[in-house]
């Protein structure tokens, strides 16, 4: 695909998987943009680490984990690891990956299939669901949250557990900025 798109005008890729910050220095660079790219990250990091703050000074405690899942059409169930919201929950003063996911995180991916089974192996002290686009994935969601391995997790049992739109729960900056805000408000009751 990039040999054609190349031909109708400049072309760049780059590792979508990559941190935030790394991707902000890559546009800075391409753009010519090297100052603003700084500044934002200086100043995305800054709110980041003000959001744990503020996070830990409610009720988030040292060391607990996270998991990320959502469902893809065909009934598929998926980990969250390197890709999207886990980039902000695992990063510096934040939540840590459960062991399962951890390994996942190891082996460089995104994000992992896994069968319904193994979410008790697999979900964290909160939980967090990516509400899908599409309608036979949100079914598969649905499904999923009325299932009794799901309504027996002890992040379920004890109200840990927080929903966002798969589209804005992202990597991009956009979707960053509005997590540090979102985030807060559903942690925070």
């Amino acid at each position: 695909q990039y040999d054609q798109i190349s031909k109708v005008a400049p072309t760049v890729t780059f590792d979508s998987f990559a941190s935030l910050d790394d991707r902000m220095r890559t546009l800075g660079d391409l753009l010519n943009k090297k100052p603003e790219a700084e500044a934002w990250i200086t100043a995305h990091q800054k709110a980041t680490e003000e959001m744990w703050k503020q996070l830990h000074e409610n009720g988030l405690k040292e060391g607990e984990t996270a998991s990320v899942f959502t469902m893809y059409p065909g009934n598929r169930l998926f980990v969250m690891a390197g890709a999207g919201l886990p980039q902000l929950l695992y990063g510096a003063d934040g939540m840590k990956p459960t062991a399962e996911i951890q390994k996942v995180l190891d082996e460089g991916m995104g994000f992992a299939e896994i069968s319904t089974e193994k979410l008790p192996e697999i979900a964290g002290d909160r939980v967090f669901i990516l509400n899908p686009v599409t309608d036979d994935a949100k079914q598969s969601t649905k499904e999923l949250l009325d299932s009794p391995i799901w309504k027996n997790l002890p992040a379920v049992k004890e109200g840990k557990v927080y929903r966002f739109d798969l589209v804005k729960a992202s990597s991009d900056a956009t979707s960053r900025e509005w997590l540090l805000k979102e985030l807060p408000k559903q942690m925070i009751k």
